[in-house]
């Protein structure tokens, strides 16, 4: 007789342990990096208004296209990180992300300002579905929702060192000097990368897959498609991600000073708990989602019902202004929303094989930079239309929650079918040993 061997891993699952955590932390040094540079221009918004001459609609068009840039490359950037492997999209990454930062550090005009800020966003693009890959490479499935949830709380402690550390050198040295040193950064993980990082242990090459050119796109990107999971984790990233990224990236200082009537000062305090509720939240909901597959979506769910309640009570207050602590509990929450995106890679990850992981991550991570570019849009026309009343405006969060919510509810039924298909499939090749 022989019985099935209990917590037993997948035949060809990846073992794990030290060489998988050093290797994945080369990886994930670039992702921070990659951060640092994109959220750079937060911390120096009122410098570039300034340095390029432009009013506020052309300053906030570094933020939009930087999402723009980001979202478009969502699926090559997963069909490339399939064909190439992690190593070359990362390290293609590493070069343009350096090469944009430091053609923003010396940028003399606003045009090649924005064109340096786009090539930022295409490396910047490369990096975290080349993560995800190399975790889902490296580490045991089982491990797969807590190392997605690391590699973004890392992103998040590259949005705190451009609050506390960039910001102080812009400030202290200057534009140019800030923004060149800070880019030798990329030039150290680029040369990091390059040395150490592997796509993959020894002994779990991935299949070769026949590259047939534009055929082959299009049969990576409708097989991932058609998949639920892809479909669903799309929705959940969608719908979760983008209250707390539109808050960050533009929106969430003006709302603070011009509509609670806060200082300067005490409105970053309150962005940067949105940050550092982010980086606990994602250990939680990492240790959660590893133990407990099943709090997915209860978790998702969960996350953007107490972001709308807390977004309506806000808005809704009958006060002049918010009282201070609705608005720490309200930043406080918005934390848990780039932990809950992350949750939609846990619903396309077992959808896929490992040959389509980064088209399907691709797909995915498109949900919430869209989401968060389409909002970013209707406040500020809702702001020009109304004479700034943050109310109506900010109301365009409740409207993407809804087409979300609904899609997520659409789709979670079939979801859950077909992975338990693929469950009972997986556990017919389980590893057995005598009794």
């Amino acid at each position: 007789m022989s019985a099935p061997v209990r917590n037993a891993t997948l035949p060809g699952d990846p073992p794990g342990g030290r060489p998988a955590v050093a290797v994945w932390s080369v990886g994930v040094a670039v992702y921070f990096v990659a951060v640092i540079f994109r959220t750079s221009l937060g911390v120096a918004g009122l410098d570039a208004a300034d340095r390029f001459h432009i009013n506020a609609s052309a300053l906030s068009t570094f933020s939009i296209l930087q999402l723009l840039v980001y979202a478009g490359m969502q699926i090559p950037v997963g069909l490339l990180v399939d064909r190439l492997g992690t190593k070359k999209v990362l390290s293609i990454g590493a070069v343009l992300f350096t090469v944009g930062q430091l053609g923003f550090a010396f940028s003399p005009s606003y045009g090649t300002a924005l064109a340096s800020r786009a090539l930022l966003g295409c490396g910047d693009a490369m990096t975290f579905i080349s993560v995800l890959r190399l975790g889902t490479r490296w580490f045991p499935a089982r491990r797969g929702p807590l190392v997605a949830q690391l590699a973004g709380l890392v992103g998040m402690a590259g949005n705190l060192v451009s609050t506390l550390v960039l910001a102080r050198l812009l400030h202290g040295i200057g534009w140019t000097p800030a923004f060149a040193g800070s880019a030798l950064a990329g030039a150290v993980v680029l040369v990091l990368t390059l040395l150490f990082l592997k796509d993959h242990p020894e002994g779990q090459e991935p299949e070769p897959s026949p590259h047939q050119g534009a055929a082959y796109v299009r049969r990576q990107i409708a097989a991932a498609w058609r998949e639920p999971g892809t479909r669903l984790g799309l929705w959940v990233h969608f719908t979760t991600q983008f209250p707390a990224m539109v808050f960050l990236l533009l929106w969430g200082l003006p709302f603070l000073v011009e509509a609670q009537g806060l200082s300067r000062a005490t409105a970053g305090e309150l962005l940067t708990l949105v940050v550092l509720s982010n980086m606990v939240i994602g250990l939680v909901y990492g240790q959660v989602i590893a133990r407990h597959h099943g709090a997915r979506l209860p978790l998702a769910l969960g996350t953007v019902g107490a972001t709308t309640l807390l977004w309506a009570v806000t808005l809704a207050y009958p006060g002049e202004h918010a009282p201070m602590w609705l608005l720490v509990v309200l930043c406080a929450v918005l934390g848990a929303c780039g932990p809950a995106s992350m949750i939609g890679f846990d619903f396309a990850r077992p959808a896929n094989p490992p040959e389509r992981q980064g088209t399907a991550s691709g797909i995915t991570n498109m949900g919430g930079f869209v989401a968060s570019m389409t909002t970013l849009l209707a406040i500020g026309v809702l702001l020009d239309a109304t004479g700034d009343d943050y109310t109506v405006a900010f109301s365009a969060v409740f409207v993407l929650q809804a087409v979300g919510i609904s899609q997520i509810l659409r789709l979670r039924g079939r979801a859950a079918r077909r992975e338990r298909e693929r469950l009972v499939a997986s556990r017919v090749e389980t590893v057995h040993v005598p009794a």
